[in-house]
């Protein structure tokens, strides 16, 4: 399907993220950012004095106007499945940040809708177009055959912000607001067999938030490979980390966002790691390339709805403190 130029948008969220889309629009003569959506009118007004478009009073609104081809969702995790549905039902393409959806359910329910519509439902993983996942897939075959791998990322945060991104509600259990952390591990080694996992959270009072929050899967993928996942933020955290390392019988890479080593007995070698910035930017002209020219999209939506079920699965497992088996079906209620 291609779409006849240029692009007519709607934009929903008016935060850093729909910042950078917008930014991406601007430099594509092949889009137009058409119409603007904010938690109100007037968040959206002020967003649109400097990137342009109409303000709309929500993304009830926006979604009614019919001079819109295509919808990017840059709003609450909680919202994105409600305002994706709303906008399949009439007819616009998506691009929706991830999760897609808070349960598994309502996620697959969006695929098969957007297919029944015959419309573009593109979920951006823009973790997998950076140079941190450039680098794992390039140096893991190097490694012989992968025995486990280790994912870290803690984020201190003190004092911690009293925003949705700490609210259970409106980010979704942290390894599913946080999709990305699984979802790179789960699109290089496949199929997950098992999860074991636990969490921990250190609430603010009186308010819905917490303060800090902590949370530690384990996967057992069908290849047998092992990995260990860890996740946390606030205020109970001195040190930032973010290490991505993996072991095999050729030696163990170890991976941060600005330096890689590759240890092979005695030999270590140095990997550079490409930049972080303009990600958002890549994944908008890639869609923009997708509607205009037909080229092929860097993610299936299907991966994603599997990397979600497996989160869904980890949080099975905290809440019964028991193994959760992918097999069992009852990750995608």
């Amino acid at each position: 399907m291609v779409l006849q130029q240029p692009i007519r948008v709607g934009l929903v969220g008016t935060g850093f993220v729909a910042r950078w889309r917008s930014q991406a629009l601007l430099d594509d003569d092949r889009a137009e950012l058409v119409a603007v959506a904010g938690r109100d009118r007037q968040r959206s007004y002020e967003f649109t004095q400097d990137w342009g478009g109409a303000p709309c009073a929500d993304w009830q609104e926006l979604l009614e106007r019919p001079d819109l081809d295509l919808i990017f969702i840059s709003s609450l995790n909680h919202h994105r499945g409600a305002i994706a549905q709303g906008a399949l039902e009439r007819g616009k393409h998506v691009v929706a940040e991830y999760p897609l959806a808070l349960i598994p359910a309502q996620a697959q329910a969006l695929l098969t809708l957007a297919q029944q519509q015959q419309r573009l439902l593109h979920i951006a993983h823009i973790e997998l177009l950076g140079g941190l996942h450039q680098a794992f897939v390039d140096y893991l075959p190097h490694l012989g055959g992968i025995s486990d791998v280790r994912y870290c990322t803690i984020n201190p945060k003190d004092p911690a912000p009293r925003r949705w991104t700490y609210s259970p509600e409106q980010f979704g259990f942290p390894l599913i607001g946080a999709l990305s952390r699984l979802h790179r591990l789960i699109s290089v080694l496949g199929q997950v067999e098992s999860v074991t996992a636990q969490a921990r959270f250190w609430p603010q009072t009186p308010t819905p938030y917490y303060r800090a929050c902590l949370c530690k899967a384990q996967l057992r993928f069908c290849s047998g490979v092992f990995a260990d996942v860890l996740y946390g933020k606030g205020d109970r955290f001195l040190t930032q980390e973010h290490l991505l390392e993996a072991r095999g019988v050729g030696g163990v890479l170890r991976l941060t966002p600005e330096e890689g080593h590759l240890k092979q007995g005695n030999h270590q070698e140095s990997i550079s790691i490409g930049p972080r910035r303009g990600l958002f930017a890549q994944d908008t002209q890639r869609v923009v390339d997708y509607l205009c020219q037909g080229r092929p999209l860097y993610l299936d939506p299907r991966s994603s709805l599997y990397s979600l079920t497996v989160a869904e699965a980890v949080r099975l497992a905290v809440k019964r403190d028991a193994p959760v088996y992918l097999g069992d079906g009852d990750c995608l209620q």
